[in-house]
Order: C-alpha cells, then structure tokens, then sequence
C-alpha cells in the first residue's frame, strides 16, 4: 500500500497522507514517498504542490513515528534522518508548496507544516508540538521553523506545555494563511494553488529561494552550535528519553526524574 498518494494536474501536485492505521505517523516510509513525490513534481515542473490528508480525517499526522526514534545515544533528529530530509525537500523546491489542514496536527507533523509556504486550515484543525511530553530534545532547525512562523513567545508556550493551539488561535498567530469552512477547504486551496500556477514560475521560484536564503541569514557561531548540540545530548542520553519512549508505548504516564 502507498502511504502517500501522488496525482497531478494543471501544474498542481498534491500529495495526500494515506495512512490512517497510524494516523498518518510520519514513519520512515511515508517521508521517503513523500520526498519520492516532490520529487517527481519537481521533474514534472509543478507550479504549486498540495500536502494534504483525507477528507473527514480526525489527525492531519500524528507526527514522528515513536517506533522509530533511535536508542539512547543517539541524535533522534540529526541532519540526514527522513523528516530533516522531507523538510529540506519542501523548502528547497522550486514553487509554492500548500498545506491544506484538516484535523489535528501533532509533534514534527507541525515542523512540516510550518516549513510549507503557506498553511489554509480548517475550523477542526489544531496544532501541539509534543516532545516535552516523550522527553525528546528538539533540534535547532525545527526551533527556528517556529521562531519563524510564531515568534520566540508563543513558540516557548507550545514547546513548554505541549497544548493544542486551535485553528482561531492558529490564524491569529500566524500558523494558518486562511480559516475557511471545512465544506469550502478543498475548493480554496486549489484556486490558490491554481492562481499561483498562472504567474511566472521563474520569478517564484527566485522569490522563495531569496525568502529561504533571508530567513536563515543569522549564522551560529561554532561555539554557539557546540553548545547547543550538548545540550541536546543530555537528554538524549537520559533516563527521561528512554521513559517517555516506554510510556508512549505502554501507553501510560511517564515519570520523569529530570535525569
């Protein structure tokens, strides 16, 4: 079965999440396919791409795939793991790429729909970044995608409480581009999809690459870097990464020690 269904028309791609037994988890799998379909988009010259789920879906994505995170010791987000490389793949392709929300958007899922160029939302729609719940340190790029979007205040709130921000919220803070009625969501973004596709492809293209090369003009410091690589190293080497790993699981409460 594909975990992500590709189709393609009038220079829109859309890429649908087909996975609803994990409620869209963003597995190692469905990234790769999701990389795989940009990918072909981008052969195709897609003027804009959609990024969406099934109509009705209770979960947008359930996020990173908990199975998946690695053992102690090791970098649960480093450069080359899949969701670094779908998130490059959608900041680096040559047009416009959609979210259309329906549902609830969970952990790394709202790192991928934040790092989309734009983000129409539905009233059912809402996001909760959730790695303070499994005790997983957050990389650096993924911090900055929410400075980004939300600014530094609202981005310590959602990292620090891990609760769900609703679709008003999310259009006033800047998550969503648009609210619009669930029976109206798909009809929008394909006429915003489709006028885009009508202007100049090359100047688009330009435009969001200088958008890619702005954002990201303030460069750490190499000690900058290694400090905050350290940090994240403590807590992938603690206790707290393994249990909130096993209670997710278990599907109980963790018992964080802070250690």
């Amino acid at each position: 079965m594909s975990l992500i269904l590709s189709s393609y028309s009038d220079h829109v791609g859309t890429a649908t999440f087909n996975h609803a037994e994990t409620r869209n988890s963003l597995s190692n799998e469905l990234l790769h396919e999701l990389i795989e379909a940009l990918q072909l988009f981008a052969r195709r010259k897609a003027r804009a791409v959609i990024i969406r789920a099934h109509p009705g879906v209770k979960v947008w994505s359930s996020g990173f795939d908990i199975n998946e995170l690695p053992v102690p010791g090791r970098d649960p987000l480093s450069y080359n793991d899949p969701l670094e490389q779908a998130l490059r793949e959608i900041q680096l392709f040559p047009a416009p790429v959609i979210a259309m929300i329906e549902g609830s958007v969970w952990g790394g899922a709202c790192d991928l729909a934040f790092i989309c160029d734009m983000a129409v939302g539905c009233p059912a729609c809402s996001f909760a970044i959730t790695p303070a719940k499994i005790g997983v340190p957050y990389n650096s790029t993924g911090i900055l995608h929410f400075i980004n979007v939300v600014g530094p205040r609202m981005a310590r709130e959602m990292f620090f409480t891990a609760r769900p921000i609703d679709a008003e919220r999310a259009l006033q803070i800047g998550i969503l581009n648009h609210l619009v009625p669930t029976e109206e969501l798909e009809r929008y973004c394909y006429g915003l999809a489709h006028q885009i596709a009508e202007n100049s492809p090359l100047a688009i293209a330009v435009i969001k690459e200088q958008l890619r090369l702005l954002g990201n003009s303030h460069p750490l410091s190499p000690e900058t870097f290694e400090r905050i690589q350290g940090l994240r190293r403590k807590v992938y080497d603690s206790y707290d990464y393994l249990e909130g790993k096993n209670a997710f699981n278990e599907k109980r409460k963790p018992d964080f020690k802070g250690e």
